[in-house]
């Protein structure tokens, strides 16, 4: 994953001097790639809206999507997106590709990353347990958050051709530089709306594969949230 793989990088907006704020405009990622993407904070809670996961470019000759093959790179820590040249390093906490989500250790990167799925609702998950085992990534064989539907935080009907997060599921991560924060996924579509079943098959393909999750760090490195 590492260097390999690439990714569009998105730096929050802030007020500096003119030369650092040319440097974001030409840092920033194309507006369709983007969305509506931003960082909310509200005490300890923060919550990320709309971050592409290698949005859908196109369709094959089987009628299946595919986007472009490119990593989303976040940081826990910082409340940000991390740029794909710093994807080698430990800058970055988790990475969003589809319904694959890598966390920053073995395989996928230097860090000490893992993560466990915890079944409990976010609001009730106020520690990490003692005797938690984290699992990490060891592409291709296993995933530290584990892929397909209803093994970690997503249901996928086949029939209405929807993804919808399982209720009651929280990514319990420790970051790349070995602290806690608790995850939770809230929707898998822009603007934070799962399209109706009766929705069209462009809003349905074309829609998909922007996260919208909500989350705790514990930045002094405990346990508790």
């Amino acid at each position: 994953m590492k260097k390999a793989v690439q990714t569009s990088v998105v730096v929050m907006a802030a007020l500096f001097a003119l030369a650092a704020c040319k440097k974001q405009k030409t840092e920033a990622p194309k507006t369709e790639d983007a969305g509506a993407f931003k960082v909310e904070v509200s005490g300890s809670i923060v919550t990320v809206k709309n971050l592409p996961a290698d949005t859908i470019i196109g369709l094959s000759s089987q009628g299946q999507p595919f986007g472009a093959g490119k990593y989303s790179f976040f940081s826990l820590e910082t409340n940000s997106w991390v740029p794909n040249s710093d994807s080698a390093t430990t800058k970055w906490d988790l990475a969003f590709a589809g319904t694959v989500i890598r966390v920053n250790n073995a395989t996928s990167g230097p860090g000490a990353g893992g993560a466990f799925v915890q079944v409990a609702n976010f609001s009730d998950v106020t520690s990490v347990s003692n005797d938690s085992t984290f699992r990490i990534d060891n592409h291709p064989v296993s995933y530290a958050i584990p892929r397909g539907s209803g093994r970690a935080w997503y249901n996928y009907d086949g029939v209405n051709v929807l993804l919808t997060p399982i209720a009651g599921r929280t990514l319990i991560i420790r970051t790349a530089s070995g602290k806690y924060a608790k995850v939770e996924i809230l929707n898998y579509y822009k603007g934070g709306i799962t399209p109706s079943v009766t929705a069209s098959d462009a809003d349905k393909t074309y829609k998909q594969r922007f996260y919208t999750f909500r989350y705790t760090f514990q930045a002094n490195g405990s346990k508790n949230f």
